[in-house]
């Protein structure tokens, strides 16, 4: 009887493996013989921003890894979701989207009616690099930490610019809102770059954005900085204090840039994209840009990144739900 279940097993496993072979065989080849055309990165921003920076940044080492051009292609509105739906559309295997996947994680929980459910119609290909939140207010804001802020903001409430209602940038503002007391007028853009715009033009008092795309403003003298989202200090400003420091326990924010396919993308050619994506922002030249302007290189298997969406969906949605922001 023994004798005969092992003869079983050893047919079955036979079997299974003439039958997976060729399609093995195929999905191997698939990768190997991909990309055939060129590469869109879709991303959901206008430019000038932390994402449309590190597609940049990626796009020319990526494009010779790849033997194709890597197009990038800015489609900006909704706070990110008529490039991610613009992406998750694509059926062609050779489109992803690359932004701000906190931001992405946080729209189920914002928009009433959103024309695609990222978890189901997207799937993850690795984390790219995180960068925090630098708290900044114009230069004649007069005001030199977050507790002067408060104050002046409850005398008059303070134009806070935010990339969008309901982004990443707004909750963060209105969780330390909510923490200190402080009143905030939000006042939302299209991007980041436009949010930056005119707090540097003194249309808006305060800003909290990704620190790639704001740091630079901060060195000029354009913005002046109070504090930084990350749980600890940065080793690129050891000088700045936390935004936990300065009265809100256990805060931390910021952009988390990854990229994510359209779920019809096989898998075999997901894994390989993940594979050249991770050498390349890992390099000593992308990775040394990247931190002399406040992001941290941060990689991610395409399973650990889908954790940590579902993780941020569920973290971000109890600010929603408490905050009471809700969009159409």
């Amino acid at each position: 009887m023994s004798h005969r279940r092992s003869s079983r097993r050893f047919w079955l496993a036979g079997l299974a493996a003439l039958l997976a072979g060729p399609w093995a065989g195929s999905a191997l080849a698939q990768a190997k013989d991909w990309p055939s055309r060129p590469l869109r990165i879709v991303v959901p921003y206008p430019p000038g921003g932390s994402s449309d920076a590190i597609a940049r940044l990626i796009s020319q080492p990526l494009s010779q890894a790849l033997k194709q051009p890597v197009i990038i292609e800015n489609r900006a509105g909704a706070n990110g979701n008529l490039g991610a739906a613009e992406a998750v559309k694509a059926d062609d295997g050779h489109t992803v989207l690359l932004c701000d996947v906190g931001a992405l994680a946080i729209s189920p929980s914002v928009y009433k009616k959103l024309s695609f459910d990222p978890s189901k119609d997207l799937q993850a290909v690795t984390m790219l690099a995180y960068s925090p939140h630098l708290l900044v207010v114009h230069p004649s804001v007069p005001v030199n930490n977050l507790q002067e802020l408060v104050a002046l903001s409850k005398n008059k409430p303070l134009n806070f610019a935010v990339t969008a209602i309901g982004s990443a940038p707004h909750l963060a503002g209105v969780s330390v809102e909510r923490a200190t007391s402080a009143h905030w007028q939000y006042v939302p853009y299209k991007g980041g770059a436009q949010a930056i715009a005119d707090t540097i033009g003194g249309q808006a008092d305060v800003l909290m954005n990704g620190m790639l795309a704001t740091w630079p403003h901060v060195q000029s003298g354009k913005l002046k900085l109070l504090g930084v989202s990350k749980r600890t200090r940065m080793a690129l400003i050891p000088d700045v204090p936390t935004i936990a420091e300065l009265g809100v326990p256990n805060f931390e924010s910021g952009t988390w840039q990854g990229v994510m396919a359209p779920r019809s993308m096989p898998a075999a050619v997901v894994q390989r994209l993940h594979q050249e994506l991770v050498q390349v922002i890992r390099s000593p030249e992308v990775r040394s840009k990247l931190v002399a302007q406040g992001a941290e290189v941060v990689t991610m298997t395409p399973p650990e990144l889908g954790k940590f969406f579902e993780t941020e969906r569920a973290r971000w949605a109890t600010v929603v739900k408490q905050a009471d922001v809700r969009l159409d």
